[in-house]
């Protein structure tokens, strides 16, 4: 590869030159090294599971992939499943996009017969804590449009993620001795608790699915004199997250009346927008992977992303860029596993997206 660059704030980009004079488009490639923090990817030991075989799959001693709790594993049987020994992440969210990348490159090097154009590669960090995109360097970056390779089955497309928001509640409450606290005490715990209950109890996350949005109380900390609650709103409809935003500050301002002004206090910041909208007014990107997947004889699925990817930023930042699988499943937890046969499926894809490009219109 050329063009090979590891930035100040651990970007690393790479170009695959084309081997064509042909006019065709420049694709990026784009994953991200991190992985996430819910469980450690320290020291993680890899198991190859050859032929699966439908039963429970031991990773270590007191630690088991079964079928029971994760049915979908049934739908490997006779393939090879790849995990940790269940103490630590298998990490495939999103090295199996890297190996996808890599992987597709070095095939294109060693194939100098199959035509393609130029190709940008970049891995990003900070991906799981929503700022794989904060300094990514758009302009030298230089793609036409792009794919984050960040998803689960190796036959999706990915171009519809929520609309997204963040709400700090603070409560500011008043200590009194609870001996002498009779029409005094204001209590910031009860005040936050009485706030999470004001709230719709069927949008919250265990309760919706597909384009259903949602409010998840991510943390909350406190004790009578302060307390703190962070949440995350969620829509794929802009007009229903206005609503989900706007029951955030009603709720507050009854509060406000109830227990005096100031008690409750509101800071409400969007996240990210879903990238759908910019997306359709130029669906080369998704175009170019669902004629590649046709070519393969794949039959696509299109299926909204219930949370966000770096694409959607990028997207929003001027590079339309939907998500692809990587055939890793049951992310940020230690009973993450990948197929083997839907990676290999994957690079497969990419290499297919490379070249045909003349039934996209500008």
């Amino acid at each position: 590869l050329s063009e090979v660059e590891l930035t100040e704030h651990g970007y690393v980009l790479a170009t695959l030159p084309a081997n064509t004079e042909e006019a065709l488009p420049v694709i990026g490639l784009i994953a991200h090294m991190d992985t996430s923090s819910d469980a450690s990817g320290a020291n993680v030991k890899v198991q190859l599971h050859q032929g699966y075989e439908g039963k429970d799959i031991i990773l270590s001693e007191g630690n088991m992939l079964s079928p029971k709790d994760f049915p979908e594993l049934l739908n490997y049987v006779g393939q090879d499943i790849i995990t940790s020994d269940g103490t630590t992440l298998l990490g495939a969210d999103d090295k199996a996009g890297i190996c996808a990348i890599v992987s597709a490159c070095e095939y294109l090097l060693a194939h100098n017969e199959v035509k393609h154009g130029k190709v940008r590669i970049c891995f990003t960090p900070d991906e799981e804590v929503g700022r794989g995109t904060e300094h990514f360097p758009l302009e030298s970056f230089g793609a036409d449009f792009a794919y984050t390779i960040d998803g689960g089955a190796y036959n999706e497309i990915n171009y519809e993620n929520f609309n997204a928001a963040s709400a700090i509640v603070k409560v500011n409450g008043l200590d009194i001795h609870p001996g002498s606290a009779k029409g005094q005490m204001i209590n910031a715990v009860s005040i936050a608790c009485e706030f999470e209950m004001m709230l719709d109890e069927f949008a919250k996350p265990m309760y919706t699915e597909g384009y259903e949005g949602f409010n998840h109380l991510c943390e909350m900390s406190g004790c009578v004199t302060t307390a703190t609650m962070d949440y995350i709103l969620r829509n794929h409809d802009l007009t229903k997250l206005e609503q989900q935003k706007q029951d955030f500050i009603n709720i507050a301002e009854k509060l406000n009346q109830k227990y005096g002004a100031n008690t409750v206090e509101l800071q409400i910041k969007d996240s990210y927008k879903n990238m759908a909208e910019y997306i359709k007014k130029d669906p080369r990107s998704v175009i170019a992977a669902t004629k590649a997947m046709q070519r393969l004889g794949i039959n696509t699925v299109t299926s909204p992303i219930r949370g966000g990817t770096d694409g959607a930023k990028l997207t929003l930042m001027g590079l339309n860029t939907p998500n692809l699988g990587t055939g890793g499943y049951n992310c940020h937890g230690p009973y993450e596993f990948a197929c083997l046969e839907e990676m290999e499926k994957v690079v497969e894809i990419l290499i297919e997206i490379r070249y045909d490009y003349t039934f996209i219109p500008n």
